[in-house]
């Protein structure tokens, strides 16, 4: 298996695989990643991180989890039953407000990848044309947020629409006509997914419809645990994943495609393609502005009574020399 990525990519990765080899052996420390949904090409920077033994050479010993409810990761971070979770930007404003001590400590999409969709072919011509229809989602909370503000700009509440959990199945419930539209549907996963099937989907993007610009996926922690070195070191072997990601990406979709069965399909090689240029390339830096004025759109938005500090939910963490 070296050998062969040797070929492929050449010095770049015979230096990271010699450092690693000529790294001391040492304890490695365990954490637990929560993941937000089932393991995907969103995920490709940890699973790199991973099979370059970038973890390893941090000395950590790192654990992916998918979880039962894609809503749960961020409840048992702030728990204390997990070591960090993968989660959403929008919905790390809402459990702030809630009281949840969650703190992003790093980013691994830094764009928007939710859209509301429903079928190309479909009676949906516009947003507007969603009263009284029945729309699903997957995670409470901060979709309905975002799904409220672009029906407003439309003249609809989300009064004026049938809410359905569809937990995992976004697309399959649209496909099956079980809802009309889907919220929280992925620009680069479910259009992919519906695209093979012979169902196309036709995508209003959150951005485009009065939701401020935002993080899509990043990594969160309990505030009580932001002293743990293994937080930073976490964070700077995602920088390196992140960077060989970009520089090697036939590399970067092997180890993914063959981290285990199943991932080697052609709906991942899509939402990989489609995700590689949406990968935060500092994983660790912070936009405080662009989170202040997403916590202020929420206040517009009557989803939270008062704007939150971001230095209290959202930090830039130190990362070990490599």
């Amino acid at each position: 298996m070296i050998n062969t990525l040797l070929r492929r990519t050449g010095p770049v990765l015979c230096t990271v695989l010699l450092l690693i080899a000529g790294s001391p052996a040492s304890a490695q420390q365990k954490l637990t990643v929560m993941l937000d949904w089932f393991l995907n090409p969103d995920h490709a920077t940890l699973v790199v991180a991973e099979k370059l033994g970038l973890f390893a050479k941090a000395g950590l010993e790192v654990e992916m989890i998918e979880p039962a409810d894609p809503s749960d990761p961020p409840k048992l971070v702030a728990a204390g039953k997990a070591d960090v979770a993968i989660s959403y930007q929008p919905q790390l404003h809402l459990y702030h407000a809630e009281g949840l001590p969650l703190v992003r400590i790093a980013t691994l999409v830094a764009t928007p990848l939710n859209t509301l969709v429903v079928l190309a072919d479909g009676p949906i011509r516009s947003i507007a044309d969603l009263k009284g229809r029945k729309v699903g989602f997957s995670v409470g909370g901060f979709e309905d947020a975002l799904l409220a503000a672009m029906l407003a700009r439309h003249g609809l509440g989300t009064d004026d629409i049938e809410l359905v959990n569809v937990n995992f199945s976004l697309s399959p419930s649209l496909i099956s006509g079980q809802v009309d539209a889907v919220i929280g549907a992925y620009r680069n996963f479910e259009l992919n997914q519906m695209d093979i099937v012979g169902r196309p989907g036709r995508a209003f993007y959150v951005e485009e419809e009065g939701v401020p610009g935002y993080d899509e996926l990043i990594v969160v922690a309990n505030a009580a645990d932001l002293d743990r070195p293994e937080l930073g070191a976490l964070v700077g072997a995602l920088e390196a994943a992140v960077q060989f990601t970009v520089n090697h990406p036939d590399a970067a979709w092997e180890m993914f495609s063959g981290y285990r069965d199943g991932l080697d399909d052609e709906l991942n090689r899509r939402a990989f393609r489609d995700t590689l240029p949406r990968f935060a390339l500092r994983p660790a830096a912070l936009d405080a502005g662009r989170y202040r004025r997403f916590d202020e759109f929420l206040v517009e938005q009557g989803l939270i009574a008062q704007p939150g500090t971001v230095e209290e939910f959202a930090i830039e963490p130190d990362i070990p020399p490599s």
